[in-house]
């Protein structure tokens, strides 16, 4: 299940309106526009790029944007921190001054470019940034590698079946997580948001989903079940990222950690 990520060089910002709660809940900081001069001037003074990049992303505070044709949601279902997305934007603001080999390691690698400790990565983006943060990662990222689990279990149990899958009795991957088929649930998201999905989902609307869909699933699982699925996609992720990298999120993703933000 892989989203292609789109970049979009050089273009002139429009900044959408600014969100009624900013990402650090401060409408003192400063514009988009003011953080991203102050980066440049910052790394031009001899200050390193990804060092200059997190003091620009502890202190924005527009939930989202659009420049030239590309819309850019750094806030996902109100809750979750997209920052690499951030990142990316304000690199392609740059990119004279930002190495494309350290930059391009960094956005499809996840590989930081200088050592950071956990602790003082969290403490560059602030409580309110570090806290949307790790919903992203539970949220989003995790949530997406339990779909791609169940989705390879299912693909196993109909290779073990003679004839095969049965689209009259199998139940598909919404229904053997969420409990509902994929068209019931773009019912209820349309109850709940009243936000119409389309069949051709963008890459902001469908993290959206994906962050609603991990809501929709703590309300209704017991917390066993909970407990369950979170070593399940954490398990999944983990393969997945051995398969191409050493990944560095900024914090540990541990099945005790999630227990007791969202299952207590």
């Amino acid at each position: 299940m892989n989203i292609p990520m789109s970049t979009s060089r050089n273009a002139a910002p429009t900044e959408e309106p600014v969100s009624d709660a900013p990402l650090d809940g401060d409408a003192g900081l400063p514009a988009p526009d003011e953080a991203v001069l102050r980066m440049r001037q910052e790394i031009a003074a001899g200050r390193h790029w990804f060092d200059a990049m997190l003091s620009a992303i502890g202190s924005w505070r527009a939930a989202s944007e659009t420049i030239g044709d590309r819309a850019y949601r750094y806030l996902v279902g109100g809750e979750a921190f997209d920052w690499l997305l951030l990142a990316e934007r304000l690199i392609d603001a740059m990119p004279d001054l930002v190495p494309a080999r350290e930059s391009d390691a960094l956005l499809f690698q996840g590989e930081w470019p200088i050592e950071l400790e956990d602790e003082e990565f969290a403490e560059r983006l602030g409580p309110a940034k570090f806290s949307a943060h790790l919903n992203y990662l539970y949220g989003v990222l995790v949530e997406q590698a339990l779909q791609l689990h169940v989705e390879e279990e299912m693909h196993k149990e109909a290779y073990a079946r003679v004839w095969g899958m049965d689209p009259r009795t199998d139940e598909g991957m919404y229904r053997r997580v969420y409990g509902k088929s994929l068209p019931e649930l773009r019912a209820i998201y349309y109850e709940e948001t009243a936000t119409i999905l389309r069949e051709d989902l963008d890459y902001a609307d469908w993290q959206d989903f994906t962050y609603w869909l991990f809501r929709y699933r703590l309300k209704r699982q017991d917390k066993a079940r909970v407990a369950s699925d979170t070593r399940k996609g954490l398990a999944q992720l983990t393969r997945m990222e051995m398969a191409v990298s050493q990944r560095r999120r900024g914090t540990k993703l541990e099945e005790s950690e999630f227990l007791e933000r969202y299952a207590g």
